[in-house]
């Protein structure tokens, strides 16, 4: 077998590919080279510099693995390589230790004054008093997110003694359990935490997930931590916050813009900064080239690679019938993940119609990669979707029926737990047009795509045109606008395709208009 590395990667990631074929190292090759050189190897290795955009890989005769020794795929295009049939993998566990080791340090420097008592010992000052710190045994830290890395800062927290309690509406309680955490409400985790820490990926849903009226609510000795994206904490509200004394303090290792010169945080005693490091270390380095290198060499050998994102192409016939299908799945799971309330513990897709003949594993994993995708902060495919289900407790079913209703195919999603349950049906009309039909058993008919606002209300003359107002003086743009309700003056729901993102303080004036019970903001 012959290897590409066209971007450094440490020594025994290298040594691993040696072992079973010829590998060449050329890190400084031109996009004319690239195209000139690729079509003779069998995989490639890459990291951020290199770019496999489609007229490259239009060259990539004999290629059949793409390996990108990180997390981000921005500089790999996935849907020529697809439709190459070349396998595309990452390696997006490989940073995990350090960087929850890189919350718990930050934790640990925060409770203890260490950055600021080195910095005044190191000017010739001796100020024990001024450093006076705590103890973090039999404190609380708040877990926001219990993905891969939340899970592994919630059990070390708990070794040195912490109580933790969590908030991530995607787990099961079966699963909390299990790593001896308590689920809780979000505003119990504000309310009662000593320290707060982020591990969500940055959407619509997450950004600003911790300002003004959280640090209203916090402790006033409490301390942010944030070593996830950027954005997830409101930085200007932080200020504030620390300024009014309503919070003790923070510390961050990712910024809103980075870096993040002229900010007001650097200037303050009580922030605790450092330079987007939660990855930097020699072993996560080593750990990236050894696992890339072990799943090239997988894939290349038959065996799956279960960070693979994505499956090489199918015949021309049996991708015209489920092209379609994928498609619409993925959009409902991330649809249902964004309207969803509660935890879950059981998702059910029901495949309807023309449907009960074709393969559906593929359409069940695309649900599950669209459901996490829009709530995991880590790359969800169509090989590990199912993992993410198994390691969150959460039960999976999946069933056929003749009955699609009045639809000639229908895939209905639906997400259950002790107290509820959610549900979104689409179909698709002729060959690629998709909608979704039904919420919550709400008929709607509307497409699946772009900008969304979803409203839980009463049906009661002015809910509506309320709603209308307020995104007209923001300037909101809308393009369709359908309504569902079980009776005349009862629940309703309405969704709206609009041309624009909401941010959320146009979201706090929709949820401010009389009979609004909830507005979610939805990107497909």
């Amino acid at each position: 077998m012959k290897f590409l590395i066209s971007d450094k990667i440490e020594e025994k990631g290298i040594l691993k590919l040696k072992e079973k074929g010829q590998v060449e190292v050329e890190t400084s090759l031109s996009k004319e080279e690239l195209k000139n050189r690729i079509p003779k190897y069998d995989a490639i290795i890459v990291r951020s510099g290199t770019t496999l955009d489609e007229e490259v890989l239009s060259c990539a005769d004999n290629l059949k693995v793409i390996g990108r020794a990180g997390v981000g795929v921005d500089n790999i295009d996935i849907d020529a390589a697809t439709k190459k049939g070349i396998i595309v993998i990452n390696a997006p566990e490989a940073s995990t230790i350090s960087v929850s080791e890189h919350t718990l340090g930050l934790l640990m420097a925060s409770a203890r004054n260490i950055p600021q008592a080195n910095s005044s010992l190191k000017d010739e000052k001796w100020e024990k008093s001024k450093f006076l710190g705590e103890e973090v045994y039999e404190k609380t830290l708040g877990v926001f997110g219990l993905g891969r890395i939340g899970s592994e800062v919630a059990k070390r927290a708990r070794k040195l003694g912490m109580d933790v309690l969590a908030f991530d509406p995607y787990i099961s309680e079966e699963r909390a359990n299990e790593l001896g955490i308590d689920l809780s409400i979000k505003e119990k985790v504000i309310e009662e935490a000593d320290f707060i820490t982020t591990h969500v990926p940055l959407t619509e849903e997450t950004r600003h997930l911790i300002s003004s009226e959280e640090f209203d609510r916090m402790k006033d000795d409490a301390t942010i931590l944030n070593v996830a994206r950027g954005g997830i904490v409101d930085e200007e509200a932080l200020a504030d916050a620390i300024k009014e004394g309503k919070i003790k303090g923070a510390a961050l290792d990712v910024f809103e813009e980075e870096p993040p010169f002229g900010s007001e945080l650097l200037e303050m005693d009580e922030v605790i900064v450092t330079p987007h490091l939660g990855a930097s270390t020699e072993e996560a380095q080593v750990n990236v080239a050894v696992s890339i290198a072990n799943q090239v060499l997988d894939a290349l050998e038959g065996k799956p690679a279960k960070n693979a994102l994505n499956i090489p192409a199918m015949s021309s016939t049996e991708l015209n019938r489920i092209k379609p299908y994928l498609s619409l799945a993925e959009k409902l799971g991330s649809f249902l993940a964004q309207v969803m309330e509660g935890s879950t513990e059981e998702i059910t897709i029901i495949l309807a119609g023309e449907l009960i003949d074709e393969k559906t594993d593929p359409i069940k994993t695309s649900v599950l990669k669209g459901f996490f995708n829009a709530i995991v902060d880590e790359p969800v495919n169509m090989v590990n979707s199912e993992i993410f289900a198994d390691k969150r407790g959460i039960k999976v079913i999946e069933s056929k029926t003749s009955n699609a209703g009045d639809f000639n195919n229908l895939i209905k999603v639906q997400v259950s737990n002790d107290k509820t349950t959610t549900s979104v049906s689409g179909t698709i009309f002729g060959r690629y047009d998709e909608r979704i039909v039904e919420i919550e058993g709400y008929r709607i008919n509307t497409k699946l795509e772009g900008h969304m606002l979803y409203t839980r209300h009463i049906d009661k003359p002015g809910v509506i045109g309320n709603v209308g107002g307020v995104l007209g003086q923001n300037g909101i743009n809308v393009g369709s606008m359908q309504v569902g309700r079980e009776k005349t003056r009862g629940k309703a729901i309405m969704l709206l395709t609009i041309d624009d993102i909401l941010d959320e303080e146009i979201l706090k004036e929709i949820r401010k208009i009389d009979k609004i019970n909830d507005v979610k903001y939805i990107k497909i």
